[in-house]
C-alpha cells in the first residue's frame, strides 16, 4: 500500500478474567493498516478476532484488559490517551459495525434519530445531518431513502438494518471503520447487496477498514490483505490474491479445505411421510405470509427450506410446531391431522417435534447448569427423576461428544459457540423426538465448527432415525446435509424435490438467483456478478 500508515499495533496482549486469574486472549499481535486499505481478519471461534477489532479502538470488553503493547491511531497513542479522549475518537474518526444490527439499535428510537446522534454532538445542524443520512441511505441502496430513516428498527428487514448501521457508522466520515461479521446472519441475495454497498462506500470515502469474518469467500471480495488468527496468535498474513493462491501455514490450508463433508445420497423414500404440510396459508394480523405451502418430510431424511429473509421459512416452522395456527390447510403426523394450536396438543404429541435455535447464546438460560438445561425436557416429557434423569443427561452429553464429568455442572457462558449449539441439540434430543427443526443452527458459527455440527447431526440421524427440517440461507450447508430441498419466495414454494434435481439446471429463475449469489473464493467474483446483473438490467 502506498497510503500513509493510519493504524499501527505492536505486540498487543489482551487478557480475560477467569475468577482470580487473568488468561491470555491475544498474544503479541502486530497490525499495520494504511489509509484506504481493507484488512480481512479470519479465524475460528475464540481466535480473538473481535477482541482485536475492539482493541483497535483502544477498547476492551468488561472482564477484559489490554495488558501490553502499543496501539497508535494516526499518531495518537490510544493506550496513553485518557478515556475521554478515546471516546472523542469513537464514532467520529473510528466507527464500529456490529454483527447483529437488530441487537445494536435502540428499538425505541427511529433510525434517523440514531443516525443523527453523533453528528449533532460535533455541532452539525439537524437538517444537514438528515440530508447526509439520505445521501448515505441512497449509497447503501436502501429503498425510499428519503423515508426509511423515519421507521423504527423493527419496521425494516435484517439486511436493510445492517445497511442502515453501516450508514450510521459513516455519518462522520471516519478514517477507520471496523466491520465485525456484518453479513453472517444474512441470506445470500441480501448479503450481495450489503457487501457491494460496504465496498462502494469504503472506496468512495477512502476509509480504511478491518473486516472481521469467518467466511473466506466473503473476505476474498472485500480485503486487500488477510490476517489469520488462531487462539490469539497470528498464523499468517499476506496480500489477498497471494494467500488465496498459495496459503503457507497448515492451519490456513485447513481453512481452505473445510466443508469436505457431504451426506451420502439417500434412496428415494417410499411409503407414508412422517410429516406432511398440506396447502398451508398462514400469517400475522391481516397479512398472509404463507400461501398454499405443501411438502413432505420422511423419517431419516433431511428437508432443507431455503429462501431469502421474509420468504416464510421460519413461519413454516411455527405452523408445524403449533405456535402459529394456519388459516387454511393442515399438518399431518403419520397421516393424522395435528391440532393446529400447540396448546391443544397433548405432551405425547408435543415431544414428537423439537427445535434447535439459531442463536444458542439467547436460547440457553444463562443461570441454569447443563444438567438442568438438558434434564428439564427429559423430566417434563418422559417423567425421568433422580438417578434415571442423571443417567440420561450424562448419556446425552456423551452423545453430543462432550465429556459428562467435565461439562455437566457448567453454565452456558463457560462454553464456546459450537459447544453451546451442541447443548441445544442435546436439549432437543432429551424429549426423544422424531422430527427436529434446525433453524439456522450453523449461520453464526465459523466454518470449522459448522462442519463439526453438521457431522454430529448426520451421525445422530443415522443412529436414531431422526427427520430434520433444516431452515437455512447457507446453500453450502444445503449441499452438505440435505436430501430434499424446498425453495421459498414471498411465502410460496417455487421449487422442490430431491437435492440433485433442484440443484441441477435448468433452475427456476429464483433458484438460479440464489445459486448465483453464493460467494466464490475468487477476488473478482463480486465485481463480475454485479457487472453481469447490471448488464441484464
Amino acid at each position: 500500500m502506498t497510503g500513509e500508515v493510519l493504524l499501527q499495533i505492536q505486540d498487543l496482549h489482551v487478557e480475560g478474567r477467569a475468577g482470580e486469574e487473568w488468561l491470555p486472549i491475544l498474544r503479541g499481535i502486530d497490525l499495520t493498516l494504511h489509509r484506504g486499505e481493507v484488512l480481512g481478519v479470519i479465524g475460528e471461534s475464540g481466535a480473538g478476532k473481535s477482541t482485536l477489532g475492539l482493541a483497535a479502538m483502544g477498547f476492551a470488553r468488561d472482564g477484559c484488559r489490554i495488558s501490553g503493547g502499543d496501539i497508535r491511531f494516526d499518531g495518537i497513542d490510544l493506550r496513553k490517551t485518557p478515556e475521554l479522549g478515546r471516546r472523542a475518537l469513537r464514532g467520529r474518526r473510528i466507527a464500529y459495525v456490529a454483527q447483529s444490527a437488530a441487537a445494536s439499535f435502540n428499538p425505541a428510537h427511529k433510525l434517523i434519530d440514531q443516525y443523527c446522534e453523533v453528528p449533532l454532538l460535533t455541532g452539525m445542524a439537524r437538517s444537514t445531518a438528515e440530508a447526509e443520512a439520505v445521501t448515505l441511505y441512497r449509497k447503501m441502496q436502501l429503498p425510499n431513502p428519503e423515508e426509511i430513516g423515519f421507521r423504527y428498527p423493527h419496521q425494516v428487514s435484517g439486511g436493510q438494518l445492517q445497511r442502515a448501521m453501516t450508514a450510521m457508522a459513516m455519518a462522520c466520515h471516519p478514517d477507520l471503520i471496523i466491520f465485525d461479521e456484518p453479513t453472517t446472519a444474512l441470506d445470500v441475495t441480501t448479503q450481495i447487496e450489503v457487501l457491494a454497498a460496504i465496498r462502494d462506500i469504503v472506496r468512495d470515502y477512502d476509509t480504511a477498514a478491518i473486516y472481521i469474518t469467518h467466511d473466506l469467500a466473503v473476505v476474498a471480495q472485500m480485503a486487500d490483505r488477510i490476517k489469520i488468527l488462531l487462539r490469539g496468535q497470528e498464523v499468517e498474513e499476506a496480500e489477498t490474491r497471494a494467500m488465496l493462491a498459495a496459503p503457507k501455514a497448515e492451519y490456513t490450508k485447513s481453512l481452505w479445505a473445510v466443508r469436505s463433508f457431504a451426506r451420502p445420497e439417500q434412496p428415494t423414500p417410499t411409503g407414508q411421510p412422517l410429516v406432511s404440510v398440506q396447502a398451508i396459508r398462514a400469517g400475522y394480523g391481516k397479512v398472509d405470509i404463507l400461501q398454499d405451502v405443501s411438502f413432505d418430510i420422511h423419517a431419516g431424511r433431511t428437508v432443507a427450506v431455503v429462501g431469502e429473509s421474509g420468504s416464510g421459512k421460519s413461519t413454516v416452522a411455527r405452523v408445524i410446531t403449533g405456535l402459529l395456527p394456519p388459516r387454511d390447510g393442515q399438518v399431518l403426523l403419520d397421516g393424522v391431522a395435528l391440532p393446529q394450536d400447540y396448546r391443544a396438543r397433548p405432551r405425547a404429541l408435543l415431544r414428537q417435534c423439537q427445535m434447535i435455535y439459531q442463536m444458542a447464546d439467547t436460547a440457553l438460560n444463562p443461570k441454569l447448569s447443563l444438567r438442568d438445561l438438558i434434564g428439564r425436557p427429559a423430566q417434563m416429557y418422559l417423567g425421568l427423576q433422580g438417578r434415571a434423569l442423571e443417567a440420561r443427561v450424562r448419556e446425552l452429553l456423551a452423545l453430543i461428544e462432550l465429556e459428562p464429568d467435565s461439562y455437566i455442572d457448567r453454565l452456558p457462558q463457560e462454553l464456546s459457540g459450537g459447544q453451546k449449539q451442541r447443548i441445544g441439540i442435546a436439549r432437543a434430543l432429551a424429549a426423544e423426538p422424531r422430527l427436529i427443526i434446525c433453524d439456522e443452527v450453523t449461520s453464526a458459527l465459523d466454518q470449522i465448527v459448522q462442519e463439526g455440527i453438521l457431522r454430529l447431526l448426520d451421525k445422530l440421524q443415522r443412529e436414531l432415525g431422526l427427520a430434520y427440517l433444516f431452515i437455512t440461507h447457507d446453500l453450502a450447508t444445503v449441499r452438505a446435509i440435505a436430501d430434499d430441498v424446498v425453495v421459498m419466495q414471498h411465502g410460496k414454494v417455487v421449487e422442490q424435490g430431491p437435492k440433485p434435481e433442484v440443484f441441477a439446471p435448468p433452475h427456476a429463475p429464483y433458484t438460479d438467483l440464489l445459486l448465483s449469489s453464493v460467494p466464490e473464493m475468487t477476488p473478482d467474483w463480486l465485481t463480475g456478478l454485479l457487472a453481469r446483473r447490471h448488464g441484464k438490467a
